[in-house]
Parts: structure tokens; C-alpha cells; sequence
């Protein structure tokens, strides 16, 4: 299959497109390079550099057969200061990739959504039926693109899948050692954040909570491995079907609270990591774990990675990128 990653030099984007290459389909990526990076595009695909409101251009070149859309902005504190960039961005890009496929008769699209289109949820495990009520402008710019995407289906016939993620971590490694995962310009993502402690770059781990109703006060989160998240996609590509949206929420269905992460990069990388007590953060919430029940009925998915192995994972990348 011919297809168009959008992202693709992203972390998320490119592990994908690694896994896409692999599995011998041949592979274009679109991405202007504001954080995602060349050297991320795995040997064998191509790179355009450009917007995603610019993928016209690049579907007019030839029949593709899916659209995987990554690009976005995704930084939450970026958003409530700067909310014009996210709707511009990421709805006002998708909108013109959904017209752009319109045009070109593109059939299937799967989406990069995520868990932040819930909010604070009444409940947990959290399931797709629940009410979607977003708490800054980056989940309500990735509800209003689901919202889009239903209606382009209905109307117009595109096959699409919207996967909504919690959190990922971990890396991709290709035969050749080559390692794909995860480097922000501006981290915010706890592990990343603790595998810094641990390499000596960062003097200490804030906690933001310590008082949450948790077994251990701090908050739980919902881990997944970044391969097991690519097949995922991988999965939905095949089950897509024309006319219908599937919203499919992606995570392991447990948790594991900030100091059992912080604990497991200790034991994983032999550096015990220094703490600091915070307050709490507000808009924070206890408890966000998935069901993932729908992902493994309408997608035949289950995840296979535990956390160890993810923090594993992203400790090897990053001592290799530090290298």
C-alpha cells in the first residue's frame, strides 16, 4: 500500500512509519520539521517538508491508499496561552487533509486523537462512551478534528479510525540498532522526565501531589508502549471501514501511579532518582486509565508491553541520543 504519514518525523509518527516500511508498504512523510526531526525518517521513506494543509500537493503525485495523521500541536500549557495556534493548526490543518483527500479519492484516514478529549471523567476505566468534555484548547482542538471526521464519513465515505491515546512512552529498534523514540524540544511527559533525573542532566523529580485518593497519594496513569501503539494503528489501517468512524480508545486497561514510575526508572537504570515534593497541580486528576476492551474486539489488539519494558526501552534511546 501506498501511504502518507503526516508527523512523520514526530516521535509517535515515526515509529509508525518505521513499522509501515517494515512491513514493505512504501511510505511518503509530511512534516515541516517544527519538532519533529529529519534524522527520524527511517531509511526507504520519503520525506516532503511541508504543512498539512499543503498535502495536496503531495496526494496529487500518485493513488494513495491511507492518510495517517499525526501532525498536530500538543503541548497543553501552549494551548491556553496561544489557543489561535491549535485551532489553526490542528483543525484547520485536518480540515484541509480531509479536503485534500476529497479530491484526490483517498479512502482511509486514521486519526491520532487523544485521551485529553475526555477531560476529567466521572469514571475509570474510561470507555469511548464517555462524555467527551475537554479542559483546555488542545483536547478540544483533537474533539472538534473527531467531530469532522464523523461527519466527512457519513457524508463523503472515507473509511476512518480515531485512536485515542493515554500515555506512551518506550522506543522502536530496528534491525540495524537504529532507534526511533522519544525527543521534545520542551518535555512534559513523565518518563522522559525521570530517565533525565537518572542520567544526571536533571538534579530531581518533581512530584505534583502527594495527597491524591491513591494507594500511595500520587497519580495514576495509563502506560503503553509506543510499538504496541504503532501496531494499533497498524490494525486500523486493515479494519477501516468506508462510510463509518471508529473512535477506539488505546492504553493497557491498569495504571501505575507517578512514584511506582518513578521507582521503576531506579530499578530499571540503577540510578535511584531524587525527589521533590510539589503541590498539586490544578486540572490534574486522581485516576486516568483506559478500557481497552473496544480496541481489542474491533481491532483484535491487546498491548504486550509492561512498564519496565518501556522504560527500558526509552532508557536505551536516549543514551544512544546522547551519544
Amino acid at each position: 500500500m501506498r501511504l502518507l504519514v503526516t508527523g512523520g518525523a514526530g516521535y509517535i509518527g515515526s515509529v509508525v512509519a518505521a513499522m509501515l516500511v517494515n512491513g514493505g508498504h512504501e511510505v511518503t512523510v509530511l512534516d515541516d520539521l517544527s519538532t519533529g526531526h529529519d534524522d527520524a525518517i527511517p531509511p526507504g521513506a520519503r520525506l516532503v517538508k511541508g504543512f498539512v494543509a499543503d498535502a495536496g500537493a503531495v496526494l496529487g503525485e500518485h493513488a494513495y491508499d491511507a492518510v495517517m495523521h499525526f501532525a498536530a500541536k500538543s503541548l497543553v500549557a501552549e494551548s491556553v496561552e496561544h489557543p489561535d495556534r491549535y485551532w489553526h493548526g490542528n483543525v484547520g490543518g485536518t480540515l484541509a487533509l480531509l479536503d485534500a483527500m476529497r479530491a484526490h479519492d483517498v479512502p482511509r484516514l486514521i486519526f491520532s486523537s487523544t485521551a485529553a478529549t475526555y477531560g476529567e471523567p466521572a469514571g475509570v476505566p474510561i470507555e469511548e462512551t464517555a462524555p467527551a468534555a475537554p479542559t483546555n484548547p488542545y483536547g478540544a482542538s483533537k474533539l472538534a478534528v473527531d467531530l469532522a471526521i464523523t461527519g466527512y464519513a457519513r457524508a463523503y465515505g472515507v473509511a476512518a479510525v480515531s485512536l485515542r491515546y493515554f500515555n506512551v512512552a518506550g522506543a522502536l529498534f530496528g534491525a540495524d540498532g537504529r532507534g526511533y523514540g522519544e525527543r521534545h524540544a520542551v518535555e512534559t511527559h513523565l518518563i522522559p522526565i525521570a530517565l533525565q533525573v537518572a542520567a544526571g542532566t536533571k538534579t530531581a523529580l518533581d512530584i505534583y501531589g502527594t495527597d491524591y485518593p491513591t494507594p500511595d497519594g500520587t497519580c495514576v496513569r495509563d502506560y503503553l508502549h509506543v510499538a504496541d501503539l504503532a501496531d494499533a494503528h497498524l490494525r486500523a489501517m486493515q479494519v477501516a471501514t468506508p462510510g463509518a468512524h471508529r473512535i477506539v480508545n488505546l492504553g493497557s486497561g491498569a495504571g501505575h501511579s507517578v512514584r511506582e514510575v518513578a521507582d521503576a526508572v531506579g530499578r530499571v537504570t540503577g540510578h535511584a532518582l531524587p525527589i521533590n515534593e510539589m503541590g498539586r497541580r490544578q486540572g490534574d486528576p486522581a485516576v486516568l486509565v483506559a478500557s481497552n476492551v473496544l480496541a481489542a474486539t474491533e481491532l483484535g489488539w491487546r498491548p504486550t508491553s509492561d512498564l519496565d519494558a518501556m522504560i527500558a526501552d526509552a532508557w536505551k534511546f536516549a543514551q544512544q541520543a546522547a551519544s
